[in-house]
C-alpha cells in the first residue's frame, strides 16, 4: 500500500471516530442560554439554543443546564440517553408541549432527572400531556411546575418508574399523574391543585401498578387518589401517608371491573370536606384506613370502608 493510501486509511478512521463521537455526545455538562445557537459546540462559553441540540452534544449520564429564563423546545423533546436536565437556580427553564406532549421517553434503561423546569403547554399549539413515558426507564423530577396540559401532566405506560418530589402539579384537564401497566410512583411533597384527576394507578393486563404518595396536598379535583382493576391478576394499588385530600368529588377510590385487585390504603392523613369521603366498587377492591386518619365534612360514602389496626 502507498504512503497515499495509508494517509488516506489514517483520515478516514479520524473522521469516523469523530462523528461516532459526536452521535454519542463528547460533554458531561452541556449548556443552553436564550442567546445562545445550536451552531456552538454547547459550552459554557458558546451555549446552544435548544434542548435537541443540547441531547446530542452532551454524554450519556452527563447533565444540561439552563442558564436563564427562556424556552427551550419548539417540538416535542424526545430524550434517548441517560441525562439530567435543569434550569439554574431563579432562571425559568421552559419546556412546552406542542403538537403532543412536551417531553417524550421511550427508550429504556434510562436514568433522567429534570429540576428546576416549568412544563406548559404552548397556548393554541396542539399540546397534549406534559411527560410520556412508555420505555422502561426511571425518572426523577424535582422542584418543578407541570401545569395546564390538555390531558396529563405525567402519564407513565408500562414498567418505567417515576418519582416526584417538591413539584406542582396544577390544572391539567386530565390526570396529574396516570400510571398504567406496571408503572410505579413514588410522590413526595407535592401539590396537586385543581386537576381533574389526581394521582390514578390502573392496570388492564396481568401487571401490578402502584404509586406511593405521602407528605403532599390535593385539592380541588374530581377524583384524589383512584385504582382501578380490569382483568385478572391485575393489581392497582395507592399508599397515601401524611397527606391531605379536600375539595374533591370522590377522595378515595377503589374499583374492579370484572376481575382483579384495586387498594387504596390510607395512613395518618386528613380527608375532610369531599363529596364522596370514598368510593369503593367491586369484589377485589378494598379501601384501608388505619385507624390513625382524620375523615370530617364529607358528605357521603359508597360502598365500605376497611380498618386495620395500628401495630
Amino acid at each position: 500500500m502507498s504512503t497515499r493510501s495509508i494517509l488516506r486509511c489514517a483520515l478516514l478512521l479520524v473522521l469516523f471516530a469523530s462523528t461516532s463521537a459526536h452521535a454519542q455526545g463528547t460533554l458531561f455538562r452541556a449548556y443552553l442560554a436564550s442567546d445562545g445557537s445550536d451552531a456552538n459546540p454547547c459550552t459554557l462559553a458558546s451555549p446552544c439554543r435548544l434542548l435537541p441540540a443540547a441531547l446530542t452534544a452532551v454524554l450519556s449520564g452527563g447533565e444540561i443546564w439552563l442558564l436563564d429564563s427562556a424556552n427551550y423546545n419548539t417540538a416535542t423533546v424526545t430524550i434517548g440517553k441517560s441525562v439530567s436536565i435543569l434550569a439554574v437556580p431563579g432562571a425559568v427553564g421552559s419546556v412546552v408541549a406542542i403538537g403532543g406532549p412536551a417531553i417524550s421517553i421511550s427508550a429504556s434503561g434510562l436514568v433522567i432527572g429534570l429540576r428546576n423546569l416549568v412544563i406548559v403547554p404552548l397556548p393554541g399549539g396542539g399540546g397534549t400531556a406534559g411527560v410520556e413515558m412508555t420505555g422502561t426507564s426511571a425518572l426523577t423530577v424535582e422542584n418543578s411546575l407541570v401545569a395546564g396540559h390538555f390531558s396529563d401532566g405525567f402519564h407513565v405506560a408500562g414498567t418505567g418508574k417515576l418519582k416526584i418530589s417538591d413539584t406542582t402539579l396544577r390544572n391539567n384537564n386530565g390526570r396529574a399523574v396516570y400510571l398504567e401497566g406496571g408503572a410505579t410512583a413514588d410522590i413526595v411533597s407535592t401539590r396537586m391543585l385543581g386537576n381533574t384527576v389526581s394521582v390514578w394507578a390502573e392496570s388492564t393486563t396481568a401487571t401490578s401498578t402502584t404509586a406511593s404518595v405521602s407528605d403532599s396536598s390535593i385539592a380541588d379535583t374530581n377524583f384524589g387518589v383512584k385504582t382501578l382493576t380490569t382483568v385478572a391478576g391485575g393489581l392497582s394499588r395507592i399508599f397515601l401517608t401524611r397527606s391531605t385530600i379536600h375539595g374533591a368529588g370522590f377522595a378515595l377510590v377503589a374499583q374492579t371491573l370484572g376481575a382483579g385487585t384495586a387498594t387504596v390504603a390510607v395512613s395518618n392523613s386528613m380527608i375532610v370536606n369531599n363529596n364522596y369521603v370514598w368510593y369503593q366498587d367491586g369484589a377485589g377492591s378494598t379501601i384501608r384506613t388505619f385507624q390513625n386518619n382524620a375523615m370530617s365534612d364529607n358528605a357521603t360514602a359508597f360502598g365500605s370502608l376497611t380498618s386495620t389496626p395500628l401495630l
